[in-house]
């Protein structure tokens, strides 16, 4: 049987995804082409003398069914408890308890949600609660203004025009310059009132302080927790080893069945013709002829492999110009950190138990820390004597902090941490490790307010299908991305053409988180 010859640019959550659902058949002829010489995207992990590094943190919890049940059936459907207190008070090794590397590696753990802002030295909680520490870390003066600017802002609501007029119609304006501004200006690299609202939207879309504070006080009454604010959850499930986990099992059982995965393939030239994809061309000029195409590459990539003369001249101006933040994470192993536990919560050699810390201190760079020990002990070589952490900076290619040399980024980030009382010394640093990714974020400004110009000439073309973060130009989270996906292998069995759900995925009310 002659099969359809379908093309997937990319080998991250959603192009993986695609050839999953799209395989069950085997109907297709499945090609994916992967640029780097790994799988999982930005959701890899990278491994660092068995020390792991997640880039940026993907917590597994979705509203969707569909991506539910796709991870658990890739994950053999096990599951574990949480490992913290049994790691406490038994100090046993992390083979025991039939959580043995070598024998069960499928196994998903549930891990408890912790993410804090670290502001003036001190925790504040994410998202910002109503408990009495917040406003004896805020102090009176701080705490009274940024109760009269919420209840101003209840009252008078701003028109949505930015990211910045978002933020205060839900916190108001004393909050939203204390724990938004500095940030989202850090994140972007752009005043928040430069940036549409349209990330709001999507990122924490019903949030707001007074649906912390009802969440707080209906918690204990909630039979269903699907329904929570997707900011607001408290667990999620996480493979032993990291997300990368998942995706190179996907990737080898895909394999095994007989879809081809070409890795260090980065494709630079599409040929279309009559409004269809006819071939795929590589760099270094392998060609992949294609009666279907899926793309999760950047857009601004996807529009300078076509001939600039097939489509418009509109559409391939803000196409090519489309903005992007682009990542650098530095991964430090640390004898022992200066912050202390005080909280109620028990973590293995009593860390404190966050997943990630945001930065909210505005004489740094850093943006975001996260605790590797925290997410899974076994992403980190010697978990009972060793802290694992990541230390995340937003850039933009070519600029300052992208082209500081290892070492000099290195010493930077050390004495970040020394200067806002993470650790005491350099002498606490016994390793480290930068890694930078480019495109990591597609960002909402700039061309992107001519956004849907560029819609009009994808969908243009019949057989092509966008999906992922970069394929969408779209913050999605890793959930997100596996359902574009499912959804567009969906498209392709059904021979639909018109793309609106596609598209909808993460614009609609009901949120998928993974991240």
């Amino acid at each position: 049987m002659n099969k359809k010859k379908v093309v997937i640019i990319g080998a991250g959550p959603a192009g993986l995804a695609a050839a999953y659902e799209l395989n069950k058949t085997h109907q297709y002829d499945i090609t994916i082409l992967e640029a780097e010489d790994v799988v999982g995207g930005i959701s890899r992990t990278v491994n660092y003398k068995n020390n792991r590094m997640d880039l940026g943190g993907h917590r597994f919890f979705s509203k969707n069914d569909r991506v539910n049940h796709l991870w658990h059936e890739i994950m053999s459907g096990q599951s574990a408890p949480a490992l913290d207190d049994k790691l406490l008070e038994r100090k046993i090794d992390l083979d025991k308890d039939g959580l043995d590397p070598e024998t069960n590696d499928n196994v998903i753990l549930k891990r408890h949600r912790i993410s804090r802002i670290y502001f003036l030295k001190k925790f504040f909680d994410y998202p910002i609660s109503m408990k009495p520490r917040t406003f004896i870390n805020m102090g009176f003066s701080r705490t009274m203004k940024a109760g009269f600017g919420y209840m101003y802002s209840s009252i008078h609501k701003r028109k949505e025009e930015s990211l910045e007029d978002f933020y205060i119609n839900r916190f108001g304006k004393p909050l939203y310059q204390l724990f938004f501004e500095s940030y989202t200006e850090k994140l972007w690299g752009v005043h928040p009132s430069k940036l549409s609202a349209d990330w709001g939207a999507q990122r924490v879309k019903g949030l707001s302080l007074w649906k912390a504070f009802t969440s707080a006080i209906t918690k204990p009454f909630k039979k269903n927790k699907n329904k929570v604010e997707t900011s607001l959850i408290e667990q999620f499930e996480y493979p032993k080893y990291g997300p990368g986990q998942l995706y190179t099992l996907m990737a080898d059982n895909l394999q095994k069945d007989g879809v081809k995965i070409y890795f260090n393939n980065e494709v630079n030239k599409i040929e279309l013709k009559d409004h269809k994809i006819t071939k795929v061309i590589t760099k270094d000029n392998k060609e992949y002829e294609a009666d279907y195409l899926i793309s999760s590459m950047p857009i601004k990539d996807l529009f300078t492999s076509l001939d600039k003369d097939k489509v418009s001249e509109e559409s391939y101006q803000i196409a090519t110009t489309l903005p992007y933040r682009d990542f650098i994470t530095v991964g430090l192993l640390l004898d022992k950190l200066a912050i202390k536990n005080k909280t109620k919560i028990k973590t293995l050699n009593d860390l404190v138990p966050d997943t990630w810390i945001y930065i909210q201190e505005r004489d740094v760079k850093m943006g975001r820390i996260q605790l590797f020990n925290n997410w899974s002990p076994y992403m980190v070589n010697d978990p009972l004597h060793t802290v694992w952490i990541g230390l995340e900076y937003f850039a933009s290619e070519g600029d300052e902090l992208w082209e500081k040399d290892n070492q000099s980024f290195i010493d930077m980030a050390v004495s970040e941490l020394i200067k806002m009382g993470i650790i005491s010394s350099k002498d606490n640093v016994l390793d480290a490790h930068r890694l930078k990714v480019k495109k990591a974020y597609p960002a909402y400004f700039g061309s992107y307010d001519h956004f849907d110009k560029v819609r009009e000439e994808l969908d243009k073309i019949d057989n092509l299908y966008c999906i992922g973060r970069n394929g969408q130009h779209r913050y999605n989270n890793m959930d997100h991305s596996m359902l574009t996906g499912m959804i567009a292998a969906d498209y392709i069995a059904n021979n639909n053409k018109d793309k609106t759900a596609l598209w909808n995925v993460n614009a609609e009310k009901e949120y998928h988180e993974s991240k």
